[in-house]
Formats: C-alpha cells, structure tokens, sequence
C-alpha cells in the first residue's frame, strides 16, 4: 500500500502563485509515474501533470507554460508549481502514484482561484 498525503492548496487571487505538494509513504518502492489531477464541481476528474521516475514530464494543454511538476525521488514527494493561476485553475487536486497495475491516490486539496 501507498499513502499520499497532499499539502499547500489554499485561495488565491488570478496571477498569484501556489506550491501543491504530496508525500508518498508506505510501499513507495517501484513507484512508477506520480501526477496530479484536478476536479472542479460538476466536472470529471482530470489530469494536470505527470511525471515519471526517470523524470519525464506531461501536461494538460491548458497549464502548460504556467504549471511544472517535480519530484525529489529521495523524499518521495511530488510537487505541482502553480504560477498566473486562474480562476477555472479552482477545483480539487488530487494526487495519484502508479504502482504496477495499481492507483494510490490522495484525499485531495482545494485550490481556489479568486478573480
């Protein structure tokens, strides 16, 4: 088993900036891909960023250029820089670890994006 906890959501104004991080623990050896995804109300779950244990990186379209995803493998943690936030950047982020066929997630935090 893997455990996520997330941490550093919170409310801010359009253009200000937020740092999302999530601590893995548990069962973390093998750990493939660790992303973050995002849910607004009424919406589906989607994904925001990705990124490998080699270190390779996926976005959505609409945060590319404004979000980067990192991960300090010795600590098992991911983060999700948030620059020019916006306000349909506001919904629920989770954070998810693939682990061979199975998904780990975390309890989510708000990001909520003022205008």
């Amino acid at each position: 088993q893997v455990q996520l906890v997330e941490s550093g959501g919170g409310l801010v104004k359009a253009g200000g900036s937020l740092r999302l991080s999530c601590a893995a623990s548990g069962s973390v050896f093998s750990i493939n891909a660790m992303g973050w995804y995002r849910q607004a109300p009424g919406k589906q779950r989607e994904l925001v960023a990705a990124i490998t244990s080699g270190g390779s990186t996926n976005y959505a379209d609409s945060v590319k250029g404004r979000f980067t995803i990192s991960r300090d493998n010795a600590k098992n943690t991911v983060y999700l820089q948030m620059n020019s936030l916006k306000p349909e950047d506001t919904a629920v982020y989770y954070c998810n670890a693939e682990k061979g066929q199975d998904d780990y997630w975390g309890q989510g935090t708000q990001v909520t994006v003022s205008s």
